[in-house]
């Protein structure tokens, strides 16, 4: 079986840019690597990501949930676990640690009740190693507006919101969960997360749980 790994974080904290630089260094290493974002992936949940992130009128955080799960779903069955059963490494930005953190931190929906719903639309699928990305959130609202970033819902909440993310984040914990400063240089992060992808890699144990 291959490698799952995910990157997760809040706003700003670069999860998007060392998901590409990861794939491109492990490729560059020999690894087969099939890149992910969630949501999106196919032609399922990038409809879902369309009305989760750009849609225009307020929607509430079970509707938000069941967005994000449909995409899931579809994403791991077509592709996520084919690439792991032919061996490849797959590198997500993003996965289950985001719905705890923006549906049930952010959103207030109760935690028992998502993790179930999580476990249903991946069947129980982990990831092998996940990188938290950690920035606080005024440093990331400022990278996002020196990019010139166009919001999305999320993005256009207000602090209090983000900074419950935030903690969800902080708090992660369990085996193959590492937290990266991402306040350090992008060097340095990408240092960081290059040791702890080649040992997750060279172990090539899959995780299911």
């Amino acid at each position: 079986m291959g490698v799952f790994i995910v990157v997760e974080g809040p706003e700003g904290a670069g999860k998007s840019t060392l998901v590409r630089w990861l794939a491109a260094r492990l490729v560059a290493e020999g690894h087969q690597v099939t890149a992910v974002r969630q949501p999106g992936g196919t032609p399922v949940a990038e409809a879902a990501r369309k009305v989760a992130l750009k849609f225009p009128h307020e929607m509430s955080p079970v509707a938000e949930l069941f967005l994000f799960l449909a995409a899931r779903a579809d994403l791991v069955q077509r592709v996520i676990r084919p690439a792991l059963e032919a061996g490849q490494v797959v590198v997500a930005d993003r996965f289950d640690l985001s719905t705890m953190a923006y549906q049930v931190a952010g959103g207030g929906l109760p935690a028992e009740d998502v993790a179930h719903a999580i476990r249903l639309a991946t069947g129980g699928l982990g990831p092998d190693l996940m990188l938290v990305l950690d920035v606080p959130v005024e440093v990331g609202r400022a990278r996002q507006q020196a990019a010139r970033k166009v919001q999305d819902r999320f993005e256009r909440q207000d602090d209090a919101f983000h900074r419950r993310v935030l903690e969800a984040y902080r708090r992660a914990a369990g085996p193959g969960v590492v937290h990266v400063d991402a306040t350090q240089s992008k060097k340095a992060v990408q240092d960081a997360a290059w040791r702890e992808v080649m040992a997750a890699t060279a172990l090539s144990t899959r995780g299911v749980s």
